[in-house]
């Protein structure tokens, strides 16, 4: 789901604001209604969320669902967010500006993926190498974090470029991991 609004965002303050949100390649049209409802391409939702102590670690609770987000600044104006161990590149931009890209003949997200560590961490498992094939949602690194494993996958196929990385080194937040062509 691409309901990422910002590092920073939480909905109040917004009202009936339109957004377009890539996510892993996948438009979504998210309108804010209200401080608790937004609709996502079309489909009308009960949202709170929230930072959780003013840390990059949103609660959200979704039509009855509780979900856990960790949202951080990616390159340029992306967003990495890890939920349910699934690392998620997110693109938001407001609907006039997404008219006003095509329009002038914006360019498609293309280029280098750079897997960046979405928390501090330790790596525990390392199943690719430079110059290995992958695909959409393949499982580059695994990272132990606060007791928990989180599998980073790939956004899209490719071939991963420089691994920067290895099985044991200690990582920080936003630490370079490697990259995918």
């Amino acid at each position: 789901m691409g309901i990422a609004l910002g590092a920073d965002a939480s909905l109040t303050g917004f009202s009936m604001a339109k957004y377009v949100s890539t996510v892993n390649g996948k438009e979504y049209v998210i309108e804010i209604i209200d401080s608790r409802r937004v609709t996502v391409n079309g489909k009308a939702y009960e949202v709170d969320f929230e930072s959780i102590s003013g840390q990059p670690v949103y609660s959200l609770l979704l039509d009855g669902g509780s979900y856990q987000a960790d949202v951080y600044p990616g390159d340029e104006d992306t967003l990495q967010v890890l939920m349910r161990g699934v690392l998620y590149e997110a693109y938001v931009e407001d609907e006039r500006e997404k008219r006003l890209s095509k329009a002038a003949g914006g360019a498609a997200q293309t280029g280098e993926f750079v897997l960046r560590a979405p928390m501090p961490g330790l790596v525990v498992k390392l199943p690719v190498a430079e110059g290995d094939a992958v695909e959409t949602a393949q499982v580059l690194v695994i990272l132990e974090s606060m007791k928990m494993q989180n599998e980073l996958k790939s956004p899209r196929d490719g071939k991963v470029g420089r691994v920067q990385v290895k099985v044991g080194d200690s990582v920080e937040q936003r630490q370079i991991l490697l990259t995918v062509e």
